[in-house]
């Protein structure tokens, strides 16, 4: 091409050029529409018109008829190469016969002087068959070509282990191995039932098994179990042989591998919902719903009586188990399950209730034991000579749950009311009752349920190459370690290699606390009675930098090397007798509070425009929290770019502009963690 010359524009096939060469006509569109005046149009038109509905729509339409045409060539072909293989088990047959036989001259028969007339009129048509290679290498052409266009060749490709790629090949080569068994066999063809199946869009639905809802038979179940084992998939070639040696060995209700695939797309959408967050920094992610996860633990008729539903109290005081712990009774017992289920009625804590023997009591936290007995923390109710009622909360007592005779409802369908004294007023004991939780229940028991919410960084890739992903898996804390230990047990909640852990906690956030005002509804594993449960997060396991970042801890190199503690100080006193000792001494402990009023502390002072003060407040508290960092990257520039704008307005008024912008979004500002209920 010569330098500085535009390239001529090619035409496409479809458009014919006018011998002057100033107009040109779509074929495409002529033969599609049926136009005839109008057709031809001046040359620099054809730009617009290519990009015109009409021709998009005739493109289409003519895409659509090759696609028809192609597809029936081949099955054309394919039929013929069956009947040619069928003549060749014929002619061989019958070999023998035909060499004894003595060479007889064939008269043509009336179909073949027929053709051969037409060939001598030149109406007939010889064709090869269809190329079959031929749309393989278009498809593999434009791949090449998008490659190209969208540099799709070198920059996002990942480093891969050799033996990687080598393993892969295997399985290509397995594949094809199955594939060459089936067609051999005449097994990749489907069977008129598999047909009609597809026609009728599975309209047809087999018989279901009550035994073994939600799947069709025992053997629909036992094939989805094998299908989805962990890091074992089966291919569609293997599965076909699978259900083909099934049919020949005369097992029952063997589904097509249509049948299998449909119903495993119905299981599907019946399973754990996955939800689609965005972060508030901007970040895309998707997590499987906590709820339904534990959902699942209740409605599982083999896991279900596992669940403790209250703190155990240990055996001989030997703590084994996480609900065994004494710091059970140091936690707000209105997160703990509120209620104990009579069968008849249900007793709820801060609610009076009326034992056998008369007492008055109101239950402030249930416990049960090894035995499953069930057991109450309560305070007595005391009466004056004037029969003025009044709490006793300076001791208390423990006290068996079937001992318990009237609620509180009963008490007052009886219309037993008591008139109480004003310390118990102030102290506001008969202001709680009704239980606000019995009407978020609705009637059926509730509970709660604790997990675990484990977070770490893991490689995404598959080979040693590192592939940096932040994953989140929690664990149902309601069931013995003897479950916990088992991979079934550890549910993956999320993953991303954009969204940290916070971020994506954020989420997850926020599907726990809606169980506080909206208990998840579910029914029991082995009584099928309805409960409804609520969500709390007991733990946030992880190695110790990814706890250090989600407590906001300033990180190991800080002068405050502690995340539970204040323990540290700055170099020239860690250098000192007295300072090295105390390295080795617990300091003051943390609490999630202290943390978010020191990060707030932070936020407001970032709001002033001036990075130097916020670095070193942080290094003297030893909080950095990584979250929260990068609002007050934001903030500070905020700041910095309002004072530009315009360099009257004081620092002031800066501040509280910002200030009310952060009360605004401080959902999303501060790190979810700290803020969890």
């Amino acid at each position: 091409m010569a330098r500085g010359r535009k390239p001529k524009h090619v035409l496409p096939d479809f458009v014919q050029l006018s011998d002057d060469g100033k107009k040109v006509l779509c074929q495409l569109c002529h033969a599609g529409t049926g136009t005839t005046g109008k057709a031809w149009m001046r040359k620099d038109s054809l730009p617009n018109h290519l990009k015109s509905e009409t021709h998009t729509k005739c493109l289409s339409e003519q895409e659509i008829s090759q696609s028809i045409q192609r597809a029936g060539n081949r099955a054309m072909w394919e039929e013929n190469a069956m009947e040619e293989a069928m003549d060749l088990v014929t002619l061989t047959s019958i070999t023998h016969s035909a060499v004894a036989t003595k060479a007889q001259v064939l008269r043509p028969s009336d179909e073949e002087r027929a053709m051969w007339d037409d060939f001598m009129d030149c109406t007939e048509v010889f064709d090869a068959g269809v190329d079959h290679t031929l749309h393989a290498a278009e498809e593999r052409n434009r791949l090449e070509q998008e490659a190209i266009e969208f540099d799709l060749w070198h920059d996002s490709l990942p480093d891969q282990d050799l033996n990687d790629g080598e393993s892969v090949l295997d399985e290509l080569k397995q594949e094809d191995i199955l594939t060459e068994l089936l067609q051999n066999a005449h097994l990749d063809q489907p069977d008129a039932a598999e047909l009609l199946d597809e026609e009728l869009g599975g309209a047809r639905q087999p018989r279901t098994h009550d035994g073994w809802f939600p799947y069709e038979s025992k053997t629909m179940f036992l094939l989805d179990t094998l299908d989805n084992l962990p890091r074992m998939k089966i291919s569609n070639s293997l599965m076909n042989v699978l259900l083909w040696i099934l049919r020949e060995v005369g097992a029952r209700d063997v589904p097509t591998l249509y049948r299998l695939r449909q119903v495993q797309a119905t299981l599907r959408k019946t399973g754990v919902p996955t939800i689609q967050y965005k972060s508030p920094k901007g970040n895309i992610y998707s997590i499987n719903d906590p709820r339904t996860l534990v959902a699942m633990d209740w409605a599982n008729p083999t896991v279900c009586d596992h669940i403790c539903r209250y703190p155990v109290i240990p055996p001989d005081g030997v703590i084994s188990e996480v609900y065994h712990a004494q710091k059970w009774m140091e936690v707000d017992p209105h997160v703990l399950s509120p209620m104990y289920d009579a069968g008849n009625c249900h007793y709820y804590i801060d609610e009076l209730a009326v034992l056998k023997n008369g007492k008055f009591i109101i239950p402030l936290r249930w416990l049960e034991d090894t035995d499953r007995n069930i057991f109450a923390d309560a305070y007595s109710v005391k009466f004056n000579s004037l029969s003025i009622a009044s709490v006793d909360d300076s001791k208390m007592i423990r006290i068996r749950a079937s001992d318990l005779e009237h609620n509180f409802l009963d008490l007052q369908d009886m219309q037993l009311s008591l008139t109480w004294d004003g310390s118990t007023i102030t102290a506001g004991y008969p202001s709680r009752m009704p239980n606000p939780d019995r009407a978020l229940a609705e009637g059926d028991p509730l509970y709660t349920s604790w997990i675990d919410v484990f977070g770490d960084d893991v490689s995404g890739n598959r080979s040693k190459s590192y592939n940096k992903h932040w994953s989140i898996y929690i664990s149902h804390r309601n069931l013995p370690r003897k479950l916990l230990q088992q991979e079934f047990h550890v549910h993956f909640v999320s993953t991303s290699p954009v969204a940290s852990m916070t971020e994506q906690f954020h989420g997850i956030k926020q599907a726990i606390e809606s169980t506080h005002k909206q208990p998840v509804k579910v029914r029991h594993g082995t009584t099928g009675a309805p409960i409804r449960f609520k969500i709390y997060v007991n733990s946030e396991p992880g190695d110790n930098p990814a706890q250090s970042e989600g407590c906001g801890h300033i990180g190991g190199n800080g002068n405050h090397l502690c995340r539970k503690c204040d323990a540290g100080a700055t170099k020239e006193v860690k250098q000192s007798d007295d300072g090295y000792h105390q390295l080795f001494q617990p300091g003051n402990a943390r609490s999630g509070a202290e943390v978010l009023s020191e990060v707030k502390s932070q936020v407001e002072l970032a709001c002033l425009g001036v990075a130097a003060k916020v670095d070193r407040q942080q290094t003297a508290a030893g909080i950095k929290d990584a979250y929260t960092q990068f609002w007050i990257d934001y903030l500070i520039e905020r700041a910095r770019t309002l004072k530009k704008e315009n360099p009257r307005r004081t620092s002031s008024d800066i501040q509280k502009e910002l200030l009310q912008w952060v009360e605004d979004h401080k959902s999303d500002i501060y790190n979810p963690y700290l803020e969890l209920d």
